[in-house]
């Protein structure tokens, strides 16, 4: 296995941003409330380099610091997990009491415990703010937007629940070639990505095959065959 000498953000969206920058990268839907969100991957970008540069400068976190994950598969996540990469943090998917940062839904701060700094996503289509938030927890979506567009990585951690960036771009690369992905995909997914395995299959390796992923909440399998077309699907993920 060779090491890597990047954050695992630039492993897997340099390709693709040398490739086809203005291209559709995640295409979310939520059939509960018929959202529909589309980045390229210049946009995810620019979202991951907002999301690093708060870790970095509003929390100060360096390179190895752990930061906990609890939140949905959402484009917003996305961004999270390659904010979070890119500073080269620690991601771990529950409440480690380790943690210096939390980053959740406001449904699921007590779950944050003691973990000293807590950032609450509303996961809103139009970047609405969290509204009456316990005091000392910060909105993501307010804090976010005055944050740089830009980044330059300054040291790499282990990427994923202890497993370094190397491990994990590897395990991802082989399991877009275990389900076949290229990129010349675009892959439908209804699977959370609550487990490092289950984020690894359903979101890593998308992106580490250079393909794109449209990501369903809610399905409504009525809508299932309709959006294959309309989205030009190739491949799925989930029922």
């Amino acid at each position: 296995m060779r090491e890597l000498n990047e954050t695992l953000t630039e492993a897997v969206l340099d390709p693709i941003l040398a490739r086809d920058p203005a291209g559709p990268r995640i295409t979310y839907y939520d059939d509960a409330t018929g959202a529909r969100i589309e980045l390229s991957a210049l946009t995810l970008a620019n979202w991951a380099a907002k999301t690093a540069n708060m870790i970095r400068d509003e929390f100060g976190l360096s390179a190895g610091s752990r930061v906990a994950v609890l939140l949905p598969a959402h484009w917003q996540t996305a961004a999270v997990l390659l904010g979070c990469w890119w500073a080269g943090v620690e991601v771990v998917l529950h409440a480690d009491p380790d943690a210096e940062l939390a980053l959740v839904t406001a449904d699921r701060i007590d779950e944050a415990g003691d973990i000293p700094e807590v950032a609450a996503l509303s996961l809103d289509p139009m970047g609405m703010p969290v509204r009456d938030l316990p005091v000392g927890v910060t909105d993501y979506a307010s804090a976010v937007r005055v944050h740089g567009d830009q980044f330059r990585p300054s040291g790499i951690g282990c990427a994923l629940d202890g497993t370094s960036v190397s491990e994990v771009f590897e395990e991802a690369r082989k399991s877009a070639a275990r389900q076949g992905f290229t990129a010349e995909d675009r892959v439908l997914s209804t699977t959370s990505w609550e487990t490092p395995a289950e984020l690894i299959d359903g979101l890593v390796a998308v992106l580490a095959a250079g393909a794109s992923l449209v990501q369903v909440a809610n399905p409504d399998p009525a809508a299932r065959e309709r959006r294959i077309s309309s989205e030009r699907v190739t491949a799925q993920r989930g029922a």
